[in-house]
């Protein structure tokens, strides 16, 4: 899969992230709890962020390395004291230097998938392990139909500034096996997910490209559009949103 030339709109700012996608971190601690850290694991957290689980991390006694390609959440998990690197996932330098590797709420960022797993299973040990989470097929599904509907009326393909790989049990299974892993546990389920304010300032933040196919002066303008779009579905009764969020969870070996 090639990369979607639209992927370098999306920009993250550490400040916004932390006001408007706190959640983001906060449920990814199952994951954490999958991944079950040993003090002293040498281990690698994949699209870390601004630093909060990898924090979490090195609480727990191991000796942790953060990458993530947005130098201004890299500066922010620095800022925590932490050790992280500016890094394409697509292009990890790694050599069985990890006993595992964690990501959460990253690899549907990352749009070629068998070339950051392959990365993965080189970085990693014999024997060590990938735990993560990430969205699964129907992620946010109201938000892609609505950029699709907006789109179209613009005479614009959806599909050329969709930034998300959503996949399947049997997708990312048949990936995972084919990159060399033992697939201990994977699952799909909804998480319906509270968000701390308005949709639009999640839209805001998480679909930049999409937004990118209009000039920046009609951006808010498209936001409020699939605001409207999605507004039956996502807005509950008391004015709260909640998006239509699925995860894909998983735990494998290398071998």
């Amino acid at each position: 899969m090639a990369y979607n030339q639209h992927m370098s709109e999306q920009h993250w700012d550490p400040t916004v992230y932390l006001r408007d996608a706190a959640f983001v971190p906060a449920l990814g601690v199952p994951v954490l709890e999958l991944l079950a850290p040993r003090a002293g694991e040498h281990i690698l957290d994949l699209g870390c962020g601004d630093g909060t689980l990898t924090a979490q991390l090195r609480a727990a006694g191991t000796e942790v390395l953060g990458v993530d390609s947005s130098p201004e959440q890299i500066a922010a998990a620095r800022a925590r004291g932490l050790k992280a690197e500016v890094m394409d996932a697509h292009a990890l330098p790694f050599t069985e230097e990890f006993d595992a590797v964690f990501s959460n709420a990253a690899l549907h960022w990352m749009l070629e998938p068998a070339a950051v797993l392959a990365g993965v299973r080189r970085a990693l040990k014999i024997g060590g392990r990938f735990v993560g989470e990430m969205g699964g097929a129907g992620n946010v599904a109201s938000v892609v139909a609505a950029y699709g509907g907006e789109l179209a009326a613009r005479a614009l393909d959806v599909r050329q500034y969709n930034p998300w790989f959503f996949p399947t049990v049997t997708e990312y299974t048949r990936l995972l096996e084919s990159a060399g892993f033992i697939v201990d546990s994977i699952d799909l389920f909804a998480r319906p997910t509270a968000l701390p304010g308005d949709v639009r300032e999640w839209l805001t933040l998480m679909t930049q490209p999409f937004l990118s196919a209009v000039a920046p002066a009609a951006q808010a303008e498209l936001v409020d559009a699939v605001r409207t779009r999605i507004r039956g579905q996502a807005q509950q009764a008391d004015g709260r949103w909640e998006l239509d969020y699925v995860r894909l969870r998983f735990q494998a070996r290398k071998v």
